[in-house]
């Protein structure tokens, strides 16, 4: 059964640092794509950042682009996101998702079969 969950999410003040898991089972990430993405207004769950199954090579979102990074550690079966100078509107819950190969659109939702739960995030002072 493919299975990705995620964990390590919770309170930081503005300014901070946060690094979310998502821990996959029953594939390996040298073969799928990880993304990861959360809810925007009006616009349904939007990728933040992914990260390619073929080459590691990585995207991420205008919005998040010089503070977030995302990064695999194959051995773990298991990908990250590390989220610095946090703002309050990356306030969310943010969800793990995953994709055999490649996908046409790296940051589509609609190209992503299997999801996590997600984790909450809240960035307060």
């Amino acid at each position: 059964q493919l299975q990705v969950v995620e964990s390590g999410g919770g309170l930081v003040q503005p300014g901070g640092t946060l690094t979310l898991s998502c821990a996959a089972s029953g594939f390996t990430l040298d073969y799928y794509t990880i993304g990861w993405f959360r809810p925007a207004p009006g616009k349904g769950r939007e990728g933040v950042s992914c990260i390619s199954s073929s080459d590691g090579s990585t995207t991420y979102a205008d919005s998040v682009k010089g503070r977030f990074t995302i990064s695999r550690d194959l051995r773990k079966n298991t990908a990250y996101l590390r989220m610095n100078r946090l703002k309050p509107e990356d306030t969310a819950v943010y969800y793990c998702a995953a994709v055999f190969g490649p996908p046409r659109t790296f940051l589509s939702r609609d190209e992503y079969f299997y999801w996590g739960q997600g984790t909450q995030v809240t960035v307060a002072s």
